[in-house]
C-alpha cells in the first residue's frame, strides 16, 4: 500500500495503470483480430473452417493453461516482471505468425501469443492492488479493462484500414512491434515491488484448486459462465465477421463496421454491469440473477444469429455485444462463495472452464460450419443456424441447470 513517502495516486496512474492497460487492450486485440483477418488468411494459405477455429482457438488453450501455475509466478515474481517477459513470448508469437506459410506454422504462431497475453488482466489487477488504496481500485480496474474494450474496437475498422495498405502479414508484424514496445513500457516505467514469497507453493495451490472445483456451487454457476462467455469470445473474436459477410451480405469494410458497434456495445455492457450490480440488488435482485437475465439475452441474441435474422445486422450486433458480458458478474458471485484468500484461485479456476470452452466452441464451429460446402464463397444458412445453434441450446441448458443456484440466493 503506498505511503506518504511514495508517488502520488496522480503520479502512479502513469506509471502503473498506463502501462498495464497498454498490455490489456494489446491482450484483447490479439483475442478478436481475426474475426477481420480470418478471410485475408484463409485465401493466402488455403484453410477451411476447421482449420481457421483451429487457428484461431488456439490462443484460449494456451491462455487457459497458463491460468492456475499464473498466481505462483505473480505473487514469486511482480507483476511488472511476469508481464513484461510473457509479453515477449506474445511478440514473438505475432511475429512467427506473420511469417507463417502452414496451418501448424499458424497455430504455433498464435499459441504462442495466447500464452504470452495470458497475464495481461490478472497481472493488472493485481499491481492496482499493490499500488492503490482499496477506495481508488475499482476505478483503476474499470480503466484496465475499458482499455481491453478499445483493443477490441481496435482490431475491427481500423485494422481493416490497415489492410489497404498492407496485409495480414505486415498487420501482425507491426502488432509484434507494438508489443514489444509496451513490453519494454511495462519494465521500464512500473515500480519493482512484488511482495516476498509466500508459504504456499504449487502444492498448496492445487489443493486450494481442488477445494474450489469440489464444490457443488461452483458447478451450479460455472456451466452457463463458461458456455456463454466462451461462446461470446468465441464469435466475437472470429466468426461474427464471417456471419456478417454470410448472412447481413455486408462487404468487409461493413462488417468491420458490424464489428466496431459490437465491441463498442461491449465495453459498454462491461461498465453497465459493474454500475449497475450494486443497485440492483439494493432492489432485491441479487447478481446471479442478474448474470442468468443477462444471460439470457444473449441467448436470445445468439438464436436470432443462427435464424439468419438480418432485417438489422447492426442492431442484433449491438445486442449481441452488449448481452455478452452479463456472464461477468458470476467472477463476483463465485468468489462471495469461499473464503476470502481464495478469491483469486476462484477467479483462475473459473478462467480456466472459460478459456477452455472457449478454445472447443471455436474450433468446434468452424469444424461445424465446414461441414458445408461455400456457394460463391459463403456458407450457406444452414451451417451458420447447426454452428451457432448449437452453442446456443447448451447455453440455454446449463442456465436451466443453473436456476436452482439463483433460487437459493433469492431467499
Amino acid at each position: 500500500m503506498p505511503s506518504s513517502a511514495q508517488p502520488t495516486v496522480s503520479a502512479m496512474l502513469g506509471r502503473v495503470v498506463l502501462p498495464f492497460a497498454a498490455g490489456y487492450f494489446l491482450s484483447y486485440l490479439y483475442r478478436t483480430v481475426n474475426a477481420v483477418l480470418a478471410p485475408e488468411i484463409g485465401r493466402a494459405i488455403h484453410l477451411d473452417g476447421g482449420d481457421i477455429g483451429l487457428m484461431t482457438g488456439i490462443y484460449f488453450m494456451t491462455f487457459a493453461a497458463a491460468q492456475l501455475p499464473l498466481g505462483i509466478l505473480l505473487d514469486r515474481f511482480g507483476p511488472r516482471r511476469v508481464e513484461s517477459i510473457l509479453l515477449c513470448f506474445a511478440a514473438a508469437g505475432a511475429f512467427a505468425f506473420s511469417l507463417a506459410e502452414s496451418v501448424p506454422a499458424l497455430v504455433v504462431g498464435r499459441a504462442l501469443v495466447g500464452f504470452g497475453v495470458s497475464s495481461c488482466l490478472m497481472a493488472a489487477l493485481k499491481a492496482n492492488v499493490q499500488f492503490f488504496p482499496p477506495p481508488r481500485i475499482p476505478l483503476m480496474n474499470g480503466i484496465i479493462l475499458g482499455a481491453g474494450g478499445l483493443g477490441a474496437i481496435a482490431a475491427t475498422a481500423p485494422v481493416q484500414a490497415a489492410l489497404h495498405m498492407t496485409d495480414w502479414r505486415g498487420v501482425y508484424a507491426g502488432v509484434a512491434i507494438l508489443t514489444l514496445g509496451a513490453s519494454t513500457f511495462l519494465w521500464a516505467a512500473v515500480p519493482d515491488r512484488h511482495p516476498p514469497p509466500g508459504a504456499g507453493g504449487l502444492r498448496a495451490q492445487i489443493a486450494e484448486v481442488a477445494e474450489i472445483y469440489r464444490d457443488a456451487g461452483f458447478w451450479r454457476v460455472a456451466p452457463a459462465t463458461m458456455l456463454s462467455m466462451g461462446s461470446f469470445m468465441s464469435i466475437q473474436g472470429l466468426w461474427a465477421g464471417p456471419w456478417l459477410r454470410d448472412a447481413a451480405g455486408f462487404t468487409p469494410d461493413q462488417s468491420a463496421t458490424g464489428l466496431t458497434v459490437m465491441a463498442a456495445a461491449m465495453a459498454l455492457g462491461y461498465l453497465s454491469v459493474g454500475a449497475m450490480a450494486e443497485k440492483l440488488e439494493k432492489l432485491g435482485i441479487p447478481p446471479i440473477t442478474q448474470g442468468a437475465v443477462g444471460m439470457g439475452l444473449h441467448v436470445l441474441a445468439l438464436g436470432a444469429m443462427a435464424a439468419g435474422w438480418s432485417a438489422a445486422p447492426l442492431a442484433l450486433a449491438a445486442f449481441y455485444g452488449l448481452t455478452g458480458t452479463a456472464c461477468s458478474i458470476n467472477y463476483a458471485v463465485l468468489t462471495r462463495r469461499f473464503p476470502l484468500r481464495l478469491a483469486g484461485r476462484v477467479n483462475t479456476s473459473l478462467n480456466l472452464t472459460i478459456f477452455v470452452a472457449a478454445f472447443i466452441i471455436q474450433w468446434g464451429l468452424g469444424a461445424l460450419i465446414g461441414l458445408w460446402d461455400k456457394v460463391d464463397g459463403h456458407w450457406p444458412p444452414v451451417a451458420w443456424a447447426v454452428g451457432l445453434g448449437v452453442p446456443a441450446v447448451l447455453t440455454l441448458l446449463a442456465l436451466i441447470w443453473q436456476i436452482p443456484a439463483c433460487r437459493a440466493e433469492s431467499h
